[in-house]
């Protein structure tokens, strides 16, 4: 699952696209995920995360250590 939010759990949506003679073909709505590096103080270390652009501005707001363990509580990886 590659365009997935790590904190937020966003995934593709799926859909139609609608041409003029309105004929239906399947399309997908992707969340704009970006790959983020974090200093993780209390660990030492940097974390790569796979975050879309909504929880990075989340990320800003709450905190790296919060949005570790936010991502942990999900049962994530980091």
């Amino acid at each position: 699952m590659s365009a997935h939010c790590q904190l937020t759990g966003a995934k593709p949506g799926f859909g139609n696209s609608i041409s003029h003679s309105h004929r239906r073909t399947s399309r997908r709505f992707d969340p704009n995920i970006q790959h983020k590096r974090y200093w993780l103080p209390t660990e030492g270390r940097t974390v790569r995360l796979t975050l879309s652009a909504r929880a990075i501005r989340t990320v800003d707001s709450i905190g790296i250590e919060a949005a570790v363990a936010r991502i942990r509580a999900r049962g994530g990886k980091v």
